[in-house]
């Protein structure tokens, strides 16, 4: 692996908006977790474009957000593995709590880790879609 010492300034990617995009066979039933359980918000959507659904979830001032898609006639299928994760790092810890609480009471219910490190000394909780797709939050700060 190589890396650099000395960030490219220059590199347009370290500005970009960033698109995280997936398919699922049902939007309408992934769309809970993420919008209820998360708290995203729809900021876009498109059907029937060349064969697609889909929407986009995230907030206006991220610097990036979601997409899930539905081709008609194609089996997305469920994750890959169980350790397909978005981590959330969130340092404070009554910000944590509240957002283990929104996923809670939206009905879904922590799920063991695949990965035993983000069950490790209570810090974090790990969440699964109806695809398997999960996501974790973590109570440190990135980088710790």
């Amino acid at each position: 692996m190589s890396t650099s010492a000395t960030p490219a300034t220059n590199n347009p990617i370290l500005k970009s908006h960033l698109r995280i995009t997936r398919p699922t066979n049902s939007i309408s039933s992934v769309l809970p977790f993420y919008t209820d359980g998360l708290g995203f918000q729809i900021i876009g959507s498109f059907e029937k474009h060349a064969g697609f659904d889909g929407i986009m979830l995230g907030h206006p001032k991220l610097s990036y957000h979601l997409e899930f898609t539905a081709q008609e006639g194609h089996d997305a299928g469920r994750a890959p593995t169980q350790d397909n994760l978005l981590v959330f790092y969130l340092p404070e810890v009554e910000e944590w709590k509240d957002a283990v609480g929104r996923m809670e009471k939206a009905g879904f219910e922590a799920v063991k880790s695949w990965n035993p490190y983000w069950d490790a000394h209570g810090k974090g909780r790990t969440f699964e879609d109806v695809d398997g797709y999960r996501i974790v939050f973590w109570n440190e700060p990135w980088g710790t």
